[in-house]
């Protein structure tokens, strides 16, 4: 009952959204494929995938520099199975994207890079359809039916990237999996901490692409290490979260405030990861940091609509 009480208010607001669906019930028929009319819904709105994001598009996502999840991730979120796999190849990283645990202290002051959450607009599926959806690379040619991607279409490699990366063998003391639906992300949170539980995300995207000071600092579990399980957004037709658990992590709240004013202007949630043994040397933070596997912990900010949970203290 706690999981349920703890995750209600953002469920509550996707479940909404699910019900603004325009017959969303009756757009997929039993013993097809035929998935019709997702995306129209929420006050009579179309929701196509012409918008994304911040004025941004999917087709900004040219097929021929190649549609990757790491790639994608790099651009917009800290967070992910890619902070573990060690796929980043970008030479360049956002400043403030990483940063060491010494940085969560009182008066430190650092930069935010860009939490904002610039994927497109989407809402989970009920379980009773995403469950009859295909959902692997074997099935990708029913899915670019389903969702029209047409051939070497930008929508047919986000599918095909996307679908690899929740299929990947977890790196080595990861536990993953992709999840459609709230009732999915819920058992599986449950399945890897238990059913005493509470999730944590950034308050709100202020301090972005800005210097901010670090204020009160509470670390989950008195700041020891802890379980946890962090949820990303993935870029696929519907609302997608890459679930993951990974071993020796810390979990950090903080007050942000305005280093000149000393207000407050947010409330982040961080994680540290203290093995960084398996990951590769050319990893993005290694670049940020000028270290390598194994030789430092990693932190990270929760990005907007990304989450961790965490066994209640």
């Amino acid at each position: 009952m706690s999981v349920m009480i703890r995750f209600n208010r953002m469920r509550r607001t996707r479940i909404q959204e699910l019900l603004k669906f325009m017959n969303y019930g009756q757009s997929f028929n039993q013993g097809t494929d035929k998935f019709n009319g997702y995306g129209k819904g929420g006050s009579g709105q179309k929701i196509g995938f012409e918008t994304y994001g911040v004025n941004n598009t999917f087709a900004d996502y040219d097929k021929k520099k190649g549609v990757s999840f790491a790639r994608y991730l790099n651009e917009s979120s800290a967070g992910s199975s890619m902070v573990d796999s060690g796929k980043f190849v970008n030479r360049w990283v956002e400043p403030g994207k990483f940063f060491r645990e010494k940085m969560m202290k009182v008066g430190t002051v650092m930069p935010m890079p860009d939490i904002r959450d610039k994927m497109p607009k989407r809402s989970f599926l009920p379980r009773v359809i995403s469950t009859k959806l295909p959902f692997s690379t074997s099935k990708l040619s029913d899915l670019k039916q389903i969702f029209h991607a047409n051939e070497n279409s930008t929508m047919e490699t986000i599918l095909a990237d996307t679908l690899s990366e929740c299929e990947r063998v977890p790196s080595p003391g990861e536990t993953k999996q992709c999840v459609g639906s709230a009732e999915d992300l819920i058992d599986f949170v449950i399945s890897v901490l238990g059913r005493n539980v509470a999730v944590r995300t950034t308050q709100n995207t202020d301090g972005s692409m800005q210097n901010v000071m670090i204020g009160s600092v509470k670390g989950t579990k008195g700041g020891k290490v802890t379980e946890s399980v962090s949820c990303h957004q993935s870029l696929f037709p519907y609302l997608l979260y890459y679930c993951h658990s990974v071993p020796k992590v810390r979990v950090y709240e903080a007050d942000l405030l305005d280093p000149i004013s000393k207000a407050k202007i947010n409330h982040g949630v961080a994680i540290c990861h203290l093995d960084t043994s398996s990951w590769s040397a050319g990893h993005g933070a290694f670049l940020a940091l000028g270290s390598g596997p194994g030789k430092i912990e990693v932190c990270h900010w929760i990005f907007e609509n990304d989450m961790t949970w965490t066994i209640v203290d």
